[in-house]
């Protein structure tokens, strides 16, 4: 039987049919916006939608299992989910919830390990041990994969880097703290500082393009995710010691985290006298996290 994935995301719900003996390539894929700003009980409606959307597009009967990836944690203690920047969801038994929707079992994870797992198992992180997956979008999330398994955590919030204070930091973060890693290095908080500087709105792709041109205010911006991304990530890699990181969302796609300039950057706050983790790009696209979700339904027990 085939595999059903859901990435759950904060614009966007993305949903995957997979065959199981080649996870990594969708044999259908379609998106419905999230809409959260409707409330809970539509975003709810989204996904059940969705899952229908899927079966009648591929001709495949629904499974009893079904992969969801989430914004946030399903706290381990309580049962609700928590930390999710799609604040709707917080306090909510979502995975009791779809259960009755979509009348099968969800199995659920955060979708930054869903990214994490993809890519290590059939993606850039493809046989490294120990595989750190980052989404550097509209928020800042990660994954830890380690032999294959994805690291949850007591409470559910390994991999949780992005809300790791970064000194000297004070913007207020949605999470109720100040100076977060999600404040300083997400696409928002660079088009943020962009505009602090020149006085003018722009959206990252523009603000890379405008850097790559030479303006001072763009390559500031650019040279302030190098430094604070080296201060955040170096914390990361004492900790852990990876094979590899990769990199997704659409900062991921800034050119300059994978240069010399960054690496040295992270290499002033490690505690080694060099520095061989591997930056790496997603080779699943944007599609990594909902073949993650897909495969959660896979390695689930009986």
């Amino acid at each position: 039987m085939s595999l059903f994935g859901i990435d759950l995301g904060g614009t966007k719900i993305e949903g995957a049919v997979v065959d199981p003996s080649r996870p990594d390539h969708a044999l259908c894929r379609l998106r419905v916006p999230t809409e959260g700003s409707r409330g809970y009980a539509h975003v709810l409606r989204q996904i059940t939608r969705l899952v229908a959307m899927l079966e009648r597009e591929s001709g495949e009967k629904r499974p009893r299992r079904i992969g969801i990836g989430t914004p946030g944690v399903i706290d381990p203690l309580t049962g609700v989910l928590k930390n999710s920047n799609t604040t709707c969801l917080n306090g909510r038994r979502l995975r009791e919830d779809l259960a009755r929707a979509l009348k099968a079992e969800p199995m659920m994870a955060n979708d930054a390990n869903c990214f994490a797992l993809a890519e290590a198992l059939f993606g850039a992180g493809r046989n490294r041990r120990v595989v750190v997956g980052l989404i550097l979008g509209t928020g800042c999330g990660g994954g830890i994969v380690v032999d294959r398994q994805v690291l949850g955590g007591l409470h559910g919030i390994a991999g949780e880097w992005g809300h790791n204070p970064i000194p000297g930091e004070r913007t207020p973060c949605f999470c109720g703290r100040a100076g977060c890693v999600e404040t300083v290095i997400s696409g928002p908080a660079l088009e943020r500082s962009y505009l602090a500087r020149s006085g003018r709105r722009a959206r990252l792709p523009e603000i890379v393009a405008r850097a790559e041109a030479g303006e001072p205010d763009a390559r500031a911006t650019l040279r302030r995710l190098q430094v604070k991304f080296g201060v955040a990530v170096a914390a990361l890699i004492n900790i852990l010691d990876p094979d590899a990181i990769v990199i997704g969302g659409g900062v991921g796609n800034v050119d300059i985290l994978y240069g010399v300039g960054t690496r040295e950057a992270v290499l002033r706050h490690l505690f080694n006298g060099d520095l061989r983790t591997e930056f790496l790009r997603p080779l699943l696209g944007d599609s990594a996290g909902v073949f993650g979700a897909a495969l959660l339904s896979a390695s689930s027990k009986s």
